[in-house]
């Protein structure tokens, strides 16, 4: 049996791994004696190093055929150097992983001003945690052309499960943009990701890159007014764009000011994936009844 080893051993790692554990031996890079203990707990065996220390990954070359890389970019700066550290410690010896699974973000593209975005579409990023991310995908490439490898980048949106809703930012009454000025948002569930990743793995050849996103962009207020009513919440209130943009993070800010609508035709027609979750109106109707 093949080998596979996931580096960012979180959410949707985990969720993805009964669909990978009939088709691969499993390896998970953990960094804390809990969270080896969980990749246990669900058949996967820990391997102890971590993306920010380069020597601990030296260990890592030659283990896989296969490299399913979930973890986050740094905090800071404009490239991810923990991604650099691992390719480089993988190309220490000539047996290297010949399918690659990344995710990415739609931040790549900047703001689109609402407009349709494919995958054709000019990357622009306009914040260095959308740069960090593209300068990952950027050495993928060249890893893949290097190495012959499969790499596949699955550009996600927002990730929601019930366990990862954005309820807080309604309970503390955080301003959205008012409608006639709002941005569109995109959304992919988490199990949903979890399964495009498997599938993701079964592709051969080259270099593809798809929007991992379900079939329904929302303005944005419009997706918190739903969770709202499905959650028994009040809706959040609605300020101009520049009052938005006074009261928030600016790492809210620019969740909430970039606007574009994903196509995922690519996504259908070539992983075919049928998604559990075609929009969130398909999620939020699992939800029980809020109570009186």
């Amino acid at each position: 049996m093949r080998t596979l080893l996931i580096a960012g051993f979180g959410d949707v790692a985990r969720r993805a791994i009964p669909l990978l554990a009939p088709h691969w031996r499993l390896l998970a890079l953990v960094r804390r004696p809990e969270q080896a203990a969980e990749a246990r707990r669900l058949g996967v065996l820990p391997v102890s190093a971590d993306l920010d220390d380069k020597p601990s990954l030296a260990r890592l070359a030659g283990l896989a055929d296969a490299l399913l890389y979930t973890a986050p970019p740094p905090e800071r700066g404009e490239r991810d150097l923990r991604l650099g550290k691992l390719l480089c410690a993988l190309t220490k010896t000539k047996s290297l992983p010949q399918r690659v699974v990344y995710i990415s973000t739609s931040g790549v593209y900047g703001n689109a001003g609402g407009a349709w975005v494919d995958e054709n579409t000019p990357v622009a990023p306009d914040t260095p945690r959308a740069r960090r991310r593209l300068h990952a995908e950027q050495r993928l490439r060249a890893f893949a052309k290097a190495s012959s490898a499969s790499v596949t980048i699955l550009r996600a949106p927002g990730i929601y499960a019930a366990e990862r809703l954005p309820s807080a930012r309604l309970i503390n009454g955080t301003p959205l943009i008012a409608a006639d000025e709002d941005s569109y948002g995109n959304h992919i569930h988490a199990d949903d990701l979890a399964r495009l990743c498997a599938a993701a793995l079964r592709r051969d050849g080259g270099i593809r890159v798809y929007n991992a996103c379900d079939d329904d962009p929302l303005p944005v207020g419009e997706w918190y007014d739903r969770l709202a009513d499905a959650l028994g919440l009040p809706h959040a209130p609605r300020r101009p764009k520049a009052e938005v943009k006074a009261a928030v993070s600016p790492g809210l800010w620019s969740f909430l000011a970039e606007s574009r609508r994903l196509d995922n035709r690519r996504l259908k027609r070539e992983l075919r994936v049928r998604l559990r979750y075609p929009s969130v109106g398909d999620f939020l109707a699992t939800l029980p009844p809020p109570k009186a």
